[in-house]
């Protein structure tokens, strides 16, 4: 390894003086490094620099990659116009061609590429970490890994805690290429603080703790999109719990069976049944913990319910939900939604039948 790098070094020295010899003046040299290249302009190149990378090596591969037009060149420029400066590792893109002047400026002074990724309202930790994975930012299983072993991260908002679900605020996130899992998980928990600390006035006043709040917020996330509608589930969720009635939330069925590995697409009488803390159809009260990560609408519904009698909800198949306040009412709207459903399945039914006469 060390009679590697000496030959580098060798090599290096050698075409520098080449270089010297052969420009035979600044004039030469500028003109080299000014020239824009690209080996294939107009296409957009993203070129990673590991870390540890030697100068030689990145210069090598700029070439390889079509940025710079000769390494020598580029290495040259390094070596005499910028001695003390080092190039910084990180992921770059390229949608120009750039001169060795431009492509070593960049490199120095780290203008690596950040990928924006949006982590959508309501997500588990799960999604979370298969979003990031099928973006090729990090290891689902890496993310996974971070939210149960950086739960110190939230040690003081929830006690208690047993991963950061519920604290993986859902934003827009730019992130670099190589950022650890571990880092991701921490500015989403700080991305969580700042926007939570907007409602500390009205969590004061709030007989909820925080996790509580976060666990109430997430269960509203899952149940509706409609930010009409979030207070009044709120309300709903609420006045059960008031009235220690189960909450039957179906959400944390899904949640409690995906827990327990054996969630199949829907919802199963088996899955009613299961017996796990986080299904609100066997046991009463909020869930031990969040279910998924909220947003801020369904954090600020969590602590302002929408006053009313209803305590019953149920999908109307147009994107909303029918409140009801007594079973019966309920079970009419439920009946109603059955039958839209199947309605809207003949219809799917009869358009691909005529599609495949087609």
């Amino acid at each position: 390894m060390a009679g590697t790098k000496t030959r580098r070094r060798l090599l290096a020295a050698t075409i520098l003086c080449l270089l010297a010899v052969v420009a035979g003046s600044a004039t030469v040299l500028r003109f080299l490094w000014s020239r824009p290249y690209a080996a294939a302009p107009g296409v957009e190149k993203f070129v990673v620099i590991p870390f540890g990378t030697s100068s030689y090596d990145a210069a090598r591969l700029l070439e390889r990659e079509g940025i710079v037009r000769d390494w020598a060149v580029f290495l040259a420029y390094l070596k005499l116009a910028k001695p003390k400066s080092r190039l910084q590792a990180g992921e770059y893109r390229f949608a120009e061609p750039l001169s060795v002047i431009q492509v070593a400026n960049k490199l120095i002074r780290g203008l690596i590429y950040y990928h924006e990724v949006t982590v959508p309202e309501g997500y588990s930790r799960f999604e979370i970490g298969a979003l990031l994975e099928q973006k090729g930012l990090a290891r689902a299983v890496d993310l996974l890994d971070a939210a149960a072993t950086q739960v110190d991260a939230i040690g003081d908002l929830s006690p208690g805690a047993k991963n950061l679900e519920g604290f993986l605020f859902p934003d827009t996130y730019r992130l670099a290429r190589g950022t650890a899992a571990s880092e991701i998980a921490l500015i989403m928990v700080r991305r969580f603080r700042e926007v939570s600390a907007a409602l500390a006035p009205r969590l004061h006043q709030s007989p909820l703790s925080l996790q509580q709040v976060v666990t109430l917020a997430s269960l509203i996330e899952k149940e509706s999109s409609v930010d009409s509608e979030r207070e009044l589930i709120s309300g709903v969720f609420q006045n059960r719990l008031k009235k220690k009635m189960l909450l039957q939330c179906d959400p944390t069925v899904i949640y409690a069976a995906q827990l327990n590995g054996n969630f199949r697409g829907k919802i199963f009488q088996s899955d009613l049944a299961l017996n796990s803390p986080y299904n609100t159809y066997r046991y009463p009260g909020l869930p031990p913990g969040p279910i998924a990560n909220p947003g801020k609408r369904s954090l600020e519904a969590a602590l302002n319910p929408a006053p009313s009698d209803y305590l019953y909800f149920v999908a109307d198949n147009q994107g909303g939900h029918v409140f009801s306040k007594t079973l019966a009412q309920h079970q009419r709207a439920v009946s109603a939604y059955r039958k839209g459903l199947a309605k809207m399945e003949k219809e799917r039914a009869a358009l691909v039948s005529r599609v495949r006469k087609l």
